[in-house]
């Protein structure tokens, strides 16, 4: 491989070796010297193999795997877990630190930022009339979801936490000697900590600790980076169109962040996520929240000591005052006299007591207690948005400008951003849990009707006109099945919650595994039976939003027809109508590539997206794309703001929703600083993407799209012949890889398999599918079939290579397929792969299969380089590249270690218990190659 230009990275280079001979130093304190010097031996030995093979030296550095006992490999394990921590860490550090040093400057920012992206709309012609038509319709939506793939604690997080604040300050050009000695003790500290702190947890989490790990990312960074978001792009606003006025005159930004979770309501698959639970959830997101803002108003409180004697007040501020009079004398308030002549801290302590008063009421609901509704709180956001507004109005009208855009302004966009609900649940369920609950619904009422023998047509008729009925079945609930009854309690707890809590408690309800149209039919008519759709005295309403996921090669392919039948359903679109006209379409990334290769799956995906925005538009529907996105390139991952420029001209209309999962919310939102950068490179691309709405955009060339259909074709089939047509392939999958010790690790509350025991390539889930592969080295979701599809197409002919050339450059689409699968081929590795191959009991067909990965990452990897004319991959990204590179030589020993501990567990006759010896040595190897890889779920 050509050696890669080296960047400018002396500074990460200088920290990595500080951090190095830290951990060392802790090293020899807490585990002693012949731990350290295990560690060294492997860590320099596996790097000279990496520059030069020896037998000898290899054979060496396997016996001194082979002789170190439970606790000795558990230590040598840690330690280079923790490294990899540190490293990402300190990564991390250097881009931040990178970028505040470009902001000293006067260049343009990094492609992404709001500086460059502003400068390129005037370039292009954009003024501010189409800028305010742009900002009007934007929608920014990312969905925090609990998978199986994040196995660190949030203890470790917090730890990590103080590392990056430890290195910041290391960066400060102003300290003395003595004073970054200081901080380096300090650093080595925290790293002794993190030694003596358990990684891998006790037991496996529940459904609540999943929803306080996620809750981590809004308490430590997005309650911080949201307002910095807002305060950055009206600033460049300002400055690029508006002359760098002081004030947003002539451009209005609205709070176009949304955000939210399935944490608590992806029922699918997962029986721990109950009725109950998802009612826990949505009032302790709320009581996040609400002690948020109580925080700070309290912080206002001690800001705004504005005198009313030299203050000059506008009248409906002052008559608010009054209001605030009477309130008080109804209740105790407190000690409001103290704030007789300061206006602003008596309106927000007035303010605070009332949101006081709502938290009360929550926390009572959360224990199970009575609640006096009459207490006097906030009745909605609204109120609460509009007394801030008194506030901000007053503060601009005395002239204090600078004051009302600080902390007040910040706190607003908090409020329109995460209203009283913090952030909207959405509901997943899988379709059959719809289909049998109505089916037995039919069955128990005595209808006479067997709901299962009808065919698509006499189903849709049948659940139309029970949905248009003035009243809900009468059921007999003692004869309803018991999963009947919980698929209709989760209706019941949405219409509760919408009632206590308000309407955007909830998001939307996803039905996984969509096949027809009448499974949307069926929530609405389940809905229907709690209340949350039917007729009042102000006609009828809808108070439930559905949105089908498409996930599969068949699905992808069954959507135009079911959507078209969905849309002619008059039912179907007059309940559309009163929700709102949106149609959210969610499309599935990872069980489309599972099932058919990367390569059909992202080109079903994007010719999906086409279909979708065609019909309704056709129909006159609104329509938002939900796109079912994990970390790792084979589950739609890579960076948003080329994921969002790559999606098909003229689909994105301003609004994009999509799943954060797994370690992706640590790596992007662990940080205020990164969470930042992350959330503007996301919404630049959604700015870019979104242009489509002023101006035409340019579509694929037709040829390239041809072209495209063929690759997609070749690729699955290329695919399929592993996957599906090559015997004993998944026994290779289950033998070769630990993917059985993954469903072991207490990563999160939803089982690895569909059902449990079955082997079979539908019932493993896709997260455990592709997490199998990159722990053993292959990452083969992520590229195999594109080398033998474009061999295949291009067929040794000069001029479809040109052609192919042609698309990297001028089709973001292509362009971004062909960057992640040489991020995948990077991170794996076919030498190790093959030392797990052999691990599969059945030898013979082991080298065949392992044969044709190697053969197709081989052949991948030469398509790539002389379609990109690159002569070694990620060379066009060099920090990248260097990056994955300098974790290599650490992996390589985990990988090893995993290798023989796998062998050790799987012929241990304890292998069932927990306690085996060598179990939990296993179990971090997996967490510590994960930590090496990072995005690997």
């Amino acid at each position: 491989m050509k050696k890669l230009t080296q960047p400018r990275d002396q500074i990460l280079r200088s920290r990595v070796k500080l951090l190095g001979t830290l951990l060392g130093n802790v090293l020899k304190n807490q585990a002693g010297e012949d731990i350290f010097d295990a560690v060294e031996t492997l860590r320099k030995g596996f790097i000279a193999l990496r520059k030069k093979e020896n037998s000898r030296k290899r054979a060496r550095l396997m016996q001194l795997i082979e002789q170190l006992d439970p606790d000795q490999l558990t230590h040598v394990i840690r330690a280079f877990s923790i490294y990899f921590s540190l490293i990402n860490q300190t990564e991390e550090e250097f881009q931040h630190l990178q970028r505040r040093k470009q902001l000293l400057t006067d260049k343009q920012l990094w492609r992404g930022s709001f500086d460059a992206t502003l400068h390129s709309f005037v370039d292009d012609g954009i003024d501010k009339e189409d800028l305010q038509s742009l900002l009007n319709s934007l929608a920014y939506m990312p969905v925090m979801t609990a998978h199986p793939t994040e196995a660190r604690r949030r203890t470790i997080m917090e730890g990590l936490r103080r590392v990056f604040e430890y290195e910041e300050k290391l960066d400060d050009p102003r300290l003395s000697r003595s004073e970054k000695d200081e901080i380096i003790r300090d650093l080595e500290g925290q790293i002794q900590i993190l030694w003596n702190t358990d990684e891998i947890r006790t037991r496996k989490p529940t459904v609540e600790d999943e929803i306080n790990q996620g809750l981590y990312y809004y308490q430590k960074s997005l309650f911080k980076s949201v307002p910095r978001l807002y305060r950055n792009l009206e600033r460049h606003i300002r400055k690029i169109y508006l002359d760098g006025a002081p004030t947003m005159e002539g451009v209005e930004v609205p709070s176009f962040l949304r955000f939210g979770s399935w944490i608590g309501g992806d029922r699918d698959g997962n029986p721990y996520v109950t009725p109950q639970t998802t009612e826990t959830a949505v009032r302790i997101y709320a009581k996040t929240i609400l002690e948020e803002y109580i925080g700070r108003v309290d912080s206002l409180i001690h800001v705004l000591t504005h005198s009313s004697k030299l203050s000059d007040l506008p009248q409906p501020f002052i008559d608010q005052v009054s209001r605030d009079e009477k309130f008080c004398q109804s209740i105790d308030c407190g000690q409001i006299e103290r704030f007789d002549n300061e206006p602003y801290r008596r309106r927000l302590f007035v303010i605070q007591h009332r949101l006081s008063l709502n938290l009360e009421i929550l926390n009572r609901r959360i224990f199970g207690n009575n609640v006096d509704n009459r207490i006097p709180g906030y009745d909605s956001i609204d109120e609460f948005r509009q007394d801030l507004g008194l506030i901000y109005d007053a503060l601009v009208h005395q002239g204090d400008l600078r004051t009302a855009r600080g902390d007040l302004q910040d706190l607003i966009r908090l409020v329109e951003t995460f209203g009283f609900h913090l952030l909207h649940l959405d509901i997943r369920q899988e379709s059959t849990r719809h289909t049998d609950a109505i089916a037995d619904m039919l069955t128990s009422n005595e209808t006479g009707i067997d709901y299962n023998s009808l065919d698509e047509s006499e189903r849709i008729e049948l659940l139309a006109k029970a949905i248009e009925q003035d009243r809900p079945f009468t059921l007999q609930k003692n004869l309803l099945q018991t999963e009947t009854l919980e698929t209709l309690e989760i209706f019941d707890v949405i219409y509760r919650m919408r009632e206590e809590l308000g309407d955007e408690s909830f998001g939307h309800y996803v039905i996984s595994m969509t096949h027809e149209a009448s499974h949307l039919l069926e929530v609405l008519l389940l809905a229907r039976q709690a209340g949350l759709v039917g007729r009042d005295i102000g006609g009828r309403f809808c108070h439930l939003q559905v949105t089908p996921l498409f996930e599969t090669i068949d699905d992808l392919d069954r959507l135009k027809p079911v959507l078209s039948r969905l849309f002619k359903n008059q039912t179907y679109r007059e309940l559309l109508t009163l929700s709102g006209n949106l149609q959210e379409v969610m499309l599935g990334y990872s069980d489309s590539s599972k099932d058919g290769g990367i390569a059909s799956s992202s080109w079903h995906l994007y010719k999906a997206q086409q279909q979708v925005v065609k019909l309704t538009k056709q129909y006159k529907i609104e329509c938002r794309l939900f796109h079912g996105r994990g970390g790792t390139i084979g589950r739609g991952g890579g960076p948003t703001h080329d994921a969002i420029l790559s999606q098909p001209a003229g689909t994105v209309h301003g609004q994009i929703k999509f799943t954060e999962q797994g370690e992706v919310l640590y790596y992007k939102y662990a940080n205020e600083e990164t969470a930042l950068y992350e959330l503007t490179m996301g919404v630049t691309g959604l700015m870019k993407a979104t242009t489509c709405i002023i101006r035409k955009s340019e579509s694929e060339h037709p040829e390239h799209r041809k072209v495209m259909e063929r690759l997609s074709k070749l690729g699955e089939k290329s695919y399929r012949n592993l996957i599906d047509d090559t015997p004993g392939l998944l026994d290779y999958f289950y033998e070769a890889t630990p993917v059985m010790e993954i469903g072991l690790l207490n990563l999160g509350s939803r089982p690895s398999h569909r059902s449990k025991g079955n082997r079979s390539k539908s019932s493993i889930r896709a997260i455990p599918w592709v997490f199998g592969w990159a722990q053993s080295r292959h990452t083969l979701p992520a590229w195999y079939g594109i080398g033998s599809a474009l061999e295949k197409w291009r067929d040794n002919k000069p001029e479809r290579l040109k052609q192919l050339r042609q698309m990297a450059r001028q089709w973001p689409y292509f362009s971004a397929l062909l960057g992640n699968t040489q991020m995948a081929l990077f991170k794996g590795d076919m030498d190790i792969a093959e030392e797990y191959s052999m691990l599969a009991e059945d030898k013979e067909s082991a080298q065949k299969i392992f044969s044709m990965i190697r053969d197709e990452h081989a052949k991948t990897c030469q398509q790539l380089l002389e379609i990109t004319e690159q002569e070694s991959m990620l060379e066009d990204i060099p920090s990248l590249a260097l990056s994955l590179m300098r974790r290599n030589p650490y992996l390589d020993p985990l990988n090893h270690i995993q290798i023989i501990l796998h062998q050790r567990f799987i012929s241990s006759p304890d292998i069932e218990r927990e306690d085996d010896q060598w179990m939990q040595p296993l179990l971090r190897t997996i967490n510590a190659i994960s930590n090496g890889m990072r995005n690997t779920g």
